[in-house]
C-alpha cells in the first residue's frame, strides 16, 4: 500500500473529528444546570438554565447555556439574567479524570443595580485562606448592561488569575452614564488580600476627559473600617472638575468654580479617610503643593471634608476675582450656596506672589472656610504696591436656602495708587498712599437684590498725594477753561495734604456723607449719591482757591449719569469759597477722579484713566 493512502486516510479522519469537535452539541438542560449548578455551590451561588444548552469539545470541551438566572440563594434576587453562560473545563482536571470550570464568560446579561456579592466573595476568601486552588482562572463578561436603566452598558470585564502565578490581572470597559471608560488592574495578589496581607498594586481609570492612576499596596480593611488600606502613589487629572463630579455622582466643596484640575501625591488610607502626607495640586495655570486629607462622614451618603495646607510661588487669582466680579453685572444670577457647600472644606492657602489681571500681590496668605449653608473667604495679609490689604467675606444661608447674606470687611493701608495705576495700564494721574476701609452687609436671592439691599460704610483716603496733569488753581483762575496745550503737555499738578471719600449705604444708596479735598492752593467739596442698582452718580461738589484769606472765588459743578460716563455741568460761584472754607478737609469720589469730572472741555477727556 502507498504511504500516501495512510496519510490521507488520517487527514480526512482529523477534519472530520475537528468538525465533529467544533460543532455544538445539544444537551439536556436539566443536567446541563444540575453540572452548572455543582460548579457554583461551592460560591454560595445558585445557577438556573431557562434556555438552551450544549456542548462543545474542541478546542477545548466547554458547556455553553442559555438564558440563565445567577442569584446568591435558590429563591433570591437574580444578581445576573437573560444572559448566556459558558463555562470553560479545566485542562488539568480533566486529565486526572474530574470535570471542574476553568474559566466562565457572561455574555449580554442584565446585572441587578443593587446586587450583593458578599457570599460568593466571602466564600472565595475562605477557600483561599484554606489553601484551596480550584477556582476559575478566567472571568469574562461582555456585552452587559445594569438593569433599571441606561445608567451603565456596553460592560467589558476580563479578570485573569493563572494557576502559575501569584498576581492576577483585570480590564474592563464600559459606557459610564454615555461616556466611554476603561479600567486597568495589575500586579494585585489576591491571596494576600484574603488573608490579611498587604499586596502590590497597579490601577487606572481612563475617560476622555481625564485619568486616575493609582501605584502602591492594599490590604483588606481593618475591622470596622470602610476603606481598605491603600499606600501609595496617586495622580488624577480631569478637564473639567464639575463635570467630572457630575458624571462620577460625588460632590466637593467649591467645585463649580473649578475647571481644570489635577492632584498627585502619596497617599494613606485610614478609617474612612484619605490623608496625602505630599501633595501637589493643578488648578488652572496655578500649581500648589502641601499636604492634605480628605474624610467621608458617617451614613450611606456621607459628607466630604477636606483638610488642606497648599503653598505657591506664584498664583493667577483673576478666575476667582472674576467669578466674585460677576455680581456686578446686570446680568441677574442666583445667589443660592447649595452647590458650593456640598462638602467642608479647610484650606489654608499661602504664595510669594500673586496676579489679579495686571495687579501683582505679594506675600499672600488666605484661607477658605466651608461648612454646610456657609462659606468664609479670608485674606489674612496681602501687599499690593508697598501696601497692606486685609479683608474678610462670610457667606450663608438661613432658613430660606436660596438667599444668601453677605457680610463683607477689609481695610487697606499706605498703598501706592500711582503704581496701582501703572499696572491697570492707564496714567499715573493720581498718586500718593491711600488708606481705607469698608463694611458692607446684604442679604438677597440673586445679584441684583443684593446690590439693591446692600448697607454698610466704605472710605477712602490719600494723604500728601498730587494730581497730575492738571493744575486745579489755574482751572478756578480761568473759569473752569484749561491754558492752550496744559493737557497735552502733561505739566499741569495740583498737590493736596488730603483727599478722602467716606460713603453710608442703604439699600444699595450710597449716600456721600464726607468728601474732600484739601490742598495749599486749592480745596474741595462734595455731596450727592451713588445708586448701585441703576449704576448711576448724582453729586453736586465746589472748587476754591486757598487759603481763606485770598478773595473768595469758586467754582460749582454737578455730576449725574451713569457710572461708565457720566455727564458734568460747572459754573463760576462765589459761594462755593465759603463753602469750602468751612468744610476744610475735602474728599474726592471715585468719579471725580476722572479731571474730566471737573467739567473742562472735550479734549480734556483724551487725559482721564
Amino acid at each position: 500500500m502507498s504511504p500516501r493512502r495512510p496519510i490521507l486516510f488520517l487527514a480526512a479522519g482529523s477534519v472530520v473529528v475537528a468538525g465533529l469537535g467544533l460543532r455544538d452539541w445539544p444537551v439536556d438542560a436539566v443536567r446541563a444546570s444540575a453540572f452548572a449548578g455543582r460548579a457554583f455551590d461551592a460560591y454560595g451561588l445558585t445557577v438556573t438554565v431557562e434556555g438552551p444548552a450544549s456542548l462543545t469539545l474542541l478546542p477545548l470541551p466547554r458547556l455553553t447555556l442559555g438564558r440563565v438566572r445567577v442569584a446568591a440563594e435558590s429563591n433570591g434576587p437574580p444578581l445576573a439574567a437573560d444572559g448566556r453562560l459558558v463555562l470553560d473545563f479545566d485542562l488539568l482536571s480533566l486529565l486526572a479524570g474530574r470535570a471542574a470550570v476553568g474559566g466562565l464568560r457572561l455574555e449580554g446579561a442584565r446585572l441587578a443595580r443593587d446586587a450583593d456579592w458578599r457570599t460568593p466573595l466571602t466564600r472565595l476568601a475562605e477557600q483561599a485562606r484554606a489553601g484551596g486552588t480550584v477556582r476559575p482562572r478566567r472571568i469574562t463578561l461582555s456585552a452587559a448592561r445594569l438593569d433599571g436603566g441606561d445608567e451603565a452598558r456596553d460592560i467589558d470585564l476580563d479578570l485573569a488569575w493563572p494557576f502559575w502565578s501569584a498576581a492576577a490581572e483585570g480590564r474592563a470597559s464600559l459606557t459610564w452614564q454615555g461616556v466611554a471608560t476603561r479600567i486597568t488592574l495589575a500586579n494585585l495578589r489576591p491571596a494576600d488580600i484574603v488573608q490579611g496581607r498587604s499586596s502590590p498594586f497597579s490601577a487606572e481609570v481612563a475617560w476622555p476627559g481625564g485619568r486616575l492612576a493609582a501605584d502602591g499596596t492594599v490590604a483588606p480593611p481593618r475591622p470596622g473600617a470602610a476603606l481598605p488600606v491603600l499606600a501609595g502613589q496617586v495622580r488624577f487629572e480631569t478637564r473639567a472638575l464639575p463635570e467630572c463630579l457630575t458624571w462620577i455622582g460625588r460632590d466637593v466643596p467649591l467645585s463649580p468654580l473649578a475647571g481644570a484640575f489635577s492632584i498627585a501625591g502619596r497617599i494613606e488610607t485610614a478609617d474612612r479617610s484619605v490623608s496625602w502626607p505630599s501633595l501637589r495640586i493643578g488648578l488652572g495655570q496655578n500649581v500648589l503643593e502641601g499636604a492634605g486629607s480628605v474624610a467621608l462622614g458617617p451614613g450611606a451618603t456621607p459628607r466630604l471634608s477636606v483638610q488642606a495646607t497648599l503653598a505657591a510661588e506664584t498664583l493667577d487669582l483673576a478666575p476667582l476675582v472674576g467669578d466674585l466680579r460677576q455680581l456686578l453685572d446686570r446680568e441677574t444670577r442666583p445667589l443660592a450656596l447649595g452647590p458650593f457647600t456640598r462638602g467642608d472644606l479647610d484650606l489654608r492657602l499661602s504664595a510669594a506672589e500673586g496676579q489679579v489681571g495686571p495687579v501683582q500681590v505679594q506675600d499672600l496668605a488666605a484661607s477658605v472656610l466651608v461648612r454646610d449653608a456657609a462659606v468664609e473667604i479670608a485674606v489674612n495679609r496681602a501687599r499690593i504696591q508697598n501696601g497692606t490689604f486685609k479683608g474678610r467675606m462670610t457667606l450663608a444661608s438661613g432658613a430660606d436656602p436660596d438667599a444668601t447674606e453677605m457680610r463683607a470687611q477689609g481695610s487697606l493701608d499706605r498703598l501706592d495708587l500711582g503704581s496701582l495705576l501703572s499696572d491697570l495700564g492707564v496714567a499715573r494721574w493720581l498718586t500718593g498712599p491711600a488708606h481705607g476701609q469698608f463694611a458692607l452687609e446684604a442679604s438677597a436671592r440673586d445679584s441684583a437684590g443684593l446690590l439693591a439691599r446692600l448697607g454698610g460704610r466704605a472710605s477712602l483716603a490719600v494723604e500728601n498725594g498730587t494730581i497730575t496733569g492738571l493744575d486745579l488753581a489755574d482751572v478756578i483762575h480761568r473759569n473752569g477753561a484749561v491754558a492752550a496745550g496744559a493737557l497735552a503737555r502733561r505739566n499741569g499738578r495740583t498737590a493736596f495734604e488730603r483727599a478722602a471719600i467716606t460713603l453710608r449705604f442703604a439699600d444699595g444708596i450710597g449716600e456721600i456723607a464726607e468728601a474732600g479735598l484739601i490742598g495749599s492752593a486749592v480745596g474741595a467739596t462734595l455731596h450727592g449719591q451713588v445708586s448701585l442698582p441703576d449704576r448711576r452718580l448724582n453729586a453736586r461738589g465746589s472748587l476754591v482757591l486757598r487759603p481763606s484769606s485770598e478773595p473768595s472765588r469758586g467754582l460749582s459743578f454737578e455730576i449725574a449719569g451713569p457710572l461708565s460716563a457720566p455727564a458734568v455741568q460747572t459754573g463760576a460761584q462765589d459761594e462755593a469759597a465759603e463753602a469750602a472754607g468751612r468744610a476744610g478737609e475735602a474728599m474726592l469720589p471715585e468719579a471725580l477722579k476722572e479731571p474730566a469730572a471737573l467739567g473742562l472741555p472735550g479734549t480734556v477727556r483724551a487725559y482721564a484713566p
